[in-house]
């Protein structure tokens, strides 16, 4: 059969669908492209544009295949490969919403669930010239593809440039900057890329981390129309502060039976629980102990561990991504963080910026944000609800609020703005916490228990978690927690007189 030579203004055509197969979706150089695919150069949302890309590239397929009878093998030279990556971008985008209602029903479900199109998009990959075993492997990377774009685009809004930055870089984290090298040959050995996120607290660093951790490559089965496990299952957060350096080593290694006083049964760490489609997420990485860190070290390099109380060595095949809220540099400065575990994490670093940044870079960024926040809070969009939200913050915080507690503060404050149409920020309450310590420092009025349960309360409005102020001030967080609770009554009492 004589091969198919393409027209010059048909190769030109589809040399754009093939670049944008392989542009960053969330860069600025991908909604150029796809708005010459779809002759929409006057769209500026890219919800607007992609239905009209979509159905551009089919009246174009359509005029020049109306049988849909060819494959990209009958094409002429280097026009196969051309059409190869067209008929993927084709196949894809007719999946797409599929794709994101399985992703959503399988978010409720730990057991993998059946892909009732899957069929149907296997058999469209073959009539485009891909062979049954191509099929299935493309239809795990368009699952895959689905799933990071999902996750990427809902969990983390915002319009500034450094959320732009942010998506694209996740986006290159777990493909590599170009997909097709991520394609022929990478897609089952990233386990090898770690990664760094560093921001402030509060700023999305776990959001961030389940974005990656959510999106690795999960092999579908045929046979039972399943993909081979839950993407709710691969995910494993721990936070490194919260425990004692005693007990760190068996919550990430596990332990056997009677390896120590109070370990009455096997106990499985995170790096058992974590299969080879899975990541680890290692959160306040920067407050690890010198010998823990050694210990991480081995289990990256070599891929092995053994639980503690054990000889057996068992392999860790998933990925590691970490985080810390102190930079990075500091700490290799102190001493603190060891210079060689950080060259073996930092196969990618990624800044989380902090609200304040991201407002600065552009305004809009927080009514945006307070429209996420209440649609997710209230269950849908609430349009009154958002402008009553940020009626209160614009008159009790004012424009120059400088966010401490980051995203999360906003959510809280957002929450507490719907009970009691009321915020004051922590740093109104800080200073009156700091004023009151500062005098009762200078008056010789407070007791030690009075000075130290007010610290913690200052650093808890700080820093917004009690394993920051149990690791800033010595104690364990189980009595910072009671020392701030003691505050906070006292503090009301105070008002209430």
């Amino acid at each position: 059969m004589k091969k198919i030579r393409l027209a010059k203004k048909d190769r030109d055509y589809f040399k754009l669908v093939q670049n944008a197969t392989s542009t960053n979706p969330f860069s600025e150089e991908r909604f150029a492209i796809d708005k010459q695919i779809a002759g929409a150069m006057n769209v500026t949302e890219w919800r607007q544009l992609i239905p009209k890309v979509v159905e551009a590239i089919a009246d174009r397929l359509k005029q020049l295949d109306p049988q849909r009878q060819c494959r990209f093998q009958d094409f002429e030279g280097d026009d196969a490969q051309v059409m190869r990556y067209t008929y993927l971008f084709e196949v894809y985008h007719n999946y797409s919403l599929s794709f994101d209602d399985f992703i959503v029903a399988q978010q409720q479900s730990e057991m993998p669930l059946k892909v009732s199109f899957a069929n149907t998009a296997i058999r469209d990959l073959t009539t485009r010239g891909f062979t049954e075993n191509e099929a299935v492997q493309l239809f795990s990377m368009f699952y895959q593809i689905r799933r990071t774009f999902f996750f990427i685009h809902r969990s983390l809004v915002g319009k500034s440039q450094s959320m732009r930055k942010l998506r694209m870089d996740l986006w290159n984290n777990i493909f590599t900057y170009d997909i097709r090298d991520y394609e022929k040959g990478l897609w089952n050995r990233m386990e090898d890329f770690s990664t760094l996120l560093e921001g402030p607290t509060g700023s999305g660093k776990g959001a961030a981390a389940a974005a990656i951790g959510r999106s690795g490559f999960i092999p579908f089965d045929p046979a039972k129309k399943q993909f081979a496990t839950s993407f709710t299952q691969i995910f494993l957060p721990i936070n490194l502060s919260q425990y004692v350096e005693s007990l760190l080593e068996s919550e990430l290694f596990g332990h056997t039976k009677g390896a120590f006083t109070g370990a009455v049964s096997e106990h499985h760490g995170v790096f058992s629980l974590c299969g080879k489609h899975g990541a680890i997420f290692l959160d306040e990485i920067g407050e690890v102990s010198i010998p823990a860190q050694v210990k991480l070290l081995k289990v990256l390099e070599e891929r092995t561990f053994c639980p503690v109380g054990s000889h057996e060595t068992r392999r860790f095949e998933g990925r590691v991504i970490a985080a810390t809220n102190r930079p990075i540099d500091e700490l290799r400065q102190e001493k603190r963080f060891r210079d060689d575990f950080y060259y073996r994490l930092c196969s990618d670093c990624i800044h989380v910026p902090s609200l304040a940044e991201r407002i600065a870079e552009n305004p809009d960024e927080l009514a945006e944000l307070a429209g996420h926040f209440t649609t997710v809070i209230s269950g849908s969009e609430n349009p009154p609800l958002v402008e009553r939200v940020l009626d209160v913050i614009d008159k009790q915080l004012g424009v120059d609020y400088p966010w401490p507690g980051n995203v999360r503060e906003l959510a809280q404050c957002i929450r507490r703005v719907i009970v009691k149409r009321h915020y004051e920020g922590h740093g109104a309450e800080n200073t009156g916490i700091r004023e009151k310590l500062a005098d009762g420092i200078t008056t010789g009025s407070l007791t030690a228990d009075e000075l130290l349960n007010g610290y913690c309360r200052l650093l808890y409005d700080r820093c917004g978690t009690y394993e920051d102020v149990a690791r800033q001030t010595g104690l364990d967080r189980r009595t910072v927690k009671k020392r701030i609770e003691t505050h906070k009554k006292e503090h009301l009492t105070d008002n209430q007189r």
